[in-house]
């Protein structure tokens, strides 16, 4: 069985298991720990070296890391939603010196991207997949046949003079109280741009609303298919384990 250990970082938890990398499915359960506060660089990779303790992780075992931020080369650049304090880091140096093995970090919708390609909805499917998570914000990733075009900031395209958003986010539906289908003129507005700009093959739609997908999905008239996601809450965890892992033949 080919494993790797996924951890996925996040404001208010900080959770990860191992991965069985031939189905996506989690090898016993997953760890969560509360993230620190404040969630400074070395205190959440110490609460990340302890996750991997409790997981057992082998020392030949990849783990992968999110982050709710860009990673270019291993850097963030900014940081939204986590202590302003990792501007700059090199996650990969830090979390291999806590870690005590290599390790790979990516943003979350980019490894949540990559799990409904490997694992989930996009599974099998050639081209073009665009996988956007609504939730506080709107979350992307692009795969093009396999390969991930990182760090895309989808949820932040301007449209009719709005960020997109601020207008189209499943948080912005229950602020603004909008009924199923005045949200979902809102999202046909978003999808409709997005596949302007990118004609994709597919397009998956997660976060928490994905459940109630049948009434918001149909609504929309888009060339692409557009389905829900089908991993979810475990997406983050698998698709950074699946990275890691990847990142490891690369550098073979």
């Amino acid at each position: 069985m080919r494993t790797a250990c996924g951890i996925d970082i996040g404001g208010s938890g900080i959770k990860g298991a191992l991965v069985d990398l031939d189905t996506g499915e989690f090898i016993g359960d997953r760890v969560r720990i509360e993230t620190p506060q404040p969630a400074l660089p070395d205190s959440v990779a110490q609460v990340c070296r302890q996750i991997v303790d409790a997981l057992e992780v082998g020392q030949d075992v990849p783990v992968g890391v999110t982050l709710p931020a860009p990673i270019v080369h291993g850097v963030v650049p900014f940081m939204a939603n986590l202590d302003q304090t990792w501007t700059g880091i090199n996650v990969d140096e830090l979390m291999t010196k806590h870690l005590g093995r290599p390790s790979h970090a990516l943003n979350d919708a980019d490894a949540a991207g990559l799990a409904e390609v490997a694992y989930g909805a996009a599974k099998d499917v050639k081209g073009t997949v665009i996988v956007t998570t609504l939730g506080t914000g709107i979350g992307s990733a692009v795969v093009v046949d396999g390969t991930l075009v990182p760090n895309t900031e989808l949820g932040h395209l301007e449209i009719d003079g709005h960020d997109a958003e601020t207008r189209a986010s499943s948080a912005q539906k229950e602020l603004q109280d909008l009924g199923w289908k005045r949200w979902a003129k809102r999202l046909q507005r978003y999808y409709s741009h997005v596949e302007m700009l990118f004609s994709p093959d597919l397009l998956v739609v997660g976060g928490g609303v994905s459940k109630k997908h049948e009434k918001f999905l149909p609504l929309l008239d888009l060339r692409a298919p557009i389905v829900p996601a089908a991993l979810l809450n475990t997406a983050g965890i698998v698709g950074a384990a699946y990275e890691a892992a990847r990142a490891v033949e690369r550098q073979g």
